[in-house]
């Protein structure tokens, strides 16, 4: 696929960065599960088990939308509305900046997601079973 949209380069920038944010949670569970840190160390591996498998997920599907497949966009765009419920829920317990870039990231790539020119470049079918 040539001539990707700007706008289709930083969602996948984005939605890479939150794979690498989540991987590192779950790379940091398993630190604490190693090291006798975790209070309730089946939680943690559950934990981090769950952040690797949205790592892996959220790769996956940059990997898709920079291909220009249509599938990709679904798990992204679920994961922001998430994203989205979560940090809401954050602001009103606690307002924090984590919070806030949260919102901000989650919000960027779902609105650069349902832009024509994003749209138009994914909106590819699955190539043929050769």
């Amino acid at each position: 696929m040539t001539g990707r949209p700007a706008v289709l380069l930083v969602v996948c920038l984005l939605v890479t960065l939150e794979a690498a944010a989540f991987l590192g949670l779950g790379v940091a569970w398993i630190v604490d599960v190693l090291r006798g840190a975790a209070s309730m160390p089946a939680a943690s591996l559950f934990l981090a088990a769950f952040g690797v498998g949205v790592a892996l997920l959220l790769l996956l599907a940059a990997r898709g939308l920079w291909r220009g497949r249509r599938w990709a966009r679904s798990p992204v765009i679920m994961w922001q509305i998430l994203l989205v419920v979560l940090a809401i829920g954050w602001l009103g317990a606690e307002p924090t900046a984590w919070a806030v870039v949260v919102l901000v990231v989650a919000v960027l790539i779902g609105v650069g997601l349902l832009l024509p020119s994003a749209v138009a470049a994914t909106a590819r079918r699955q190539d043929p079973p050769a």
